[in-house]
């Protein structure tokens, strides 16, 4: 008997009934035995209706499936060297991004690597015969450098795809593009006769005459003469340009005017000679070997306004940090000293060169970062970080360091030497590599400068020349070739 009030099977029930019988039943007292209707299972039957009421689902929600398989259709197995799953999917479906995919697997991995070969029932036989080894081990032709992983690193593995090509080593020119012969030239180390202005004007010292040589029309001016009874120790350009310091013998310092030729003021204090001059500014500090430091401001009456003591033999040293926070002076006495603007007795003390220290720069590219160089006793090159009062590292240069300065342009420095080489090498900060080893003076290379435009640099030697080299590229956002009298080579007189 058939009880209408039971909703149809939809297609995906059972045709059967629940298993159960009526023996087995606790109905309500209300319910009629009768009014269900009974059949009898066999076993089998039994097991049958239990695997299908699985499949069974409510027309009222959506069943989703519990458990995520993954599309394998895009790995590379062939990269570990394992086969591909036997029952992998292969409906002939194309993926949109199969083209993108296979692209990047040939740019990747190689031309080998863009299609996985089919396995063979022999292959896979004898992939099962092979001892197990480690599927997450990489195939040889995979270890290329980090170059070669670029997408574009093979040269027909992208069709239509052109490589950069490798960046060759910059070249530094051996020779000097100009040489100036500058008679009277004093061989000292202890002074500092040739400085670059930012107007582009050598200024150099000979014997007790200043001469001026523009760079841009090579042009020679006599700036001054300050007669038989004194001579002049040190040069040194404003940072405008326009206005030159000259120490002298006698332990004065002169002011001039250099675009009317005039000298502005002259200024005492040293009781000896003044081998050292360095600008901040309005302010002038001034090296002597009365081992005193003075700090000259120009627009006050006083000759000056303070005085540093510390050195114990002549200062012979001297450079401003960029940011003109920090005076770094070097001595007679093998010492290294730091100051600031508000201190008469130095902040750092530096203590590790064994020869006087000339050869002093601040790198424009890290703040606190100083390089000192020892001479003829000593010949290294130290780095410290004022910021951190530690000491760095130290290059052992075989020769007399005379003079440091760096590179604005890019992280390299020159270094000038004296016994026993007479070298000029630019270096590669922080690596220290040499980049080059200029050569052609025949006496120690006692004086450094480098241009405005931060390529070009000028050595003066007791040999009585100067000579101009191009060491340094041009600066990233200039693109013009520098107007350095690169133009008028040959070898001419400064005056």
């Amino acid at each position: 008997m058939e009880d209408h009030s039971v909703p149809p099977l939809s297609n995906n029930q059972s045709p059967h009934s629940p298993p159960s019988s009526s023996s087995q039943l606790n109905l309500p007292s209300a319910m009629s035995r009768t009014s269900l209707a009974l059949e009898t299972l066999t076993p089998s039957r039994q097991i049958d209706r239990m695997i299908n009421s699985n499949h069974s689902q409510s027309p009222s929600r959506t069943i989703y499936s519990d458990r995520f398989i993954p599309s394998r259709s895009g790995s590379n197995f062939a990269l570990f060297d394992i086969s591909p799953p036997a029952n992998s999917p292969a409906d002939g479906r194309e993926d949109h991004s199969s083209a993108y995919a296979a692209l990047l697997r040939t740019a990747l991995f190689g031309p080998e690597a863009g299609v996985a070969a089919p396995v063979t029932p022999e292959k896979r036989s004898f992939a099962m015969s092979q001892p197990s080894r480690n599927i997450f081990r990489y195939k040889t032709e995979t270890r290329r450098s980090m170059h070669s992983l670029s997408p574009f690193g093979f040269d027909d593995a992208v069709p239509g795809v052109h490589n950069s090509p490798v960046k060759a080593p910059r070249k530094v020119p051996r020779s000097p593009y100009k040489v100036l012969d500058a008679p009277a030239l004093q061989d000292d180390f202890y002074l500092n006769l040739v400085d670059w202005s930012s107007h582009n004007v050598l200024a150099v010292g000979l014997g007790n005459c200043v001469y001026l040589w523009n760079a841009c029309s090579s042009k020679v001016t006599k700036l001054c003469d300050l007669g038989i009874d004194d001579s002049v120790c040190s040069v040194g350009w404003a940072q405008r340009g326009t206005h030159l310091a000259v120490g002298t013998s006698n332990g004065k310092v002169q002011i001039w005017d250099a675009s009317r030729c005039k000298k502005v003021r002259t200024m005492e204090g040293h009781r000896l000679r003044v081998g050292a001059l360095a600008w901040s500014s309005s302010l002038l500090s001034s090296g002597s070997r009365d081992k005193s430091i003075l700090l000259r401001d120009i627009r006050a009456q006083d000759d000056f306004v303070s005085k540093l003591s510390g050195h114990k033999s002549e200062v012979c040293g001297l450079k401003w940090s960029y940011d003109y926070r920090e005076l770094a002076s070097g001595g007679n006495d093998n010492r290294l000293f730091v100051w600031n603007q508000h201190s008469t007795q130095p902040v750092l003390k530096y203590c590790e060169h064994t020869a006087a220290v000339k050869a002093i720069a601040w790198s424009p590219h890290l703040h606190g970062l100083l390089a000192s160089g020892g001479g003829t006793a000593d010949r290294c090159i130290r780095f410290w970080n004022t910021t951190t009062n530690s000491h760095l590292s130290c290059m052992d240069t075989g020769s007399q360091v005379c003079n440091l300065v760096w590179s604005k342009n890019v992280n390299e420095l020159v270094s000038t030497h004296g016994y026993s080489q007479n070298q000029i090498i630019v270096w590669r900060y922080p690596t220290m590599s040499k980049l080059a080893t200029l050569t052609g003076h025949s006496y120690r290379v006692l004086y450094l400068a480098i241009s405005p435009d931060g390529q070009t640099i000028v050595t003066g030697a007791g040999d009585e020349t100067l000579r101009f080299w191009n060491v340094f590229p041009s600066p990233k956002s200039q693109n013009t070739d520098s107007e350095i009298g690169a133009s008028s080579l040959g070898r001419t007189v400064i005056r």
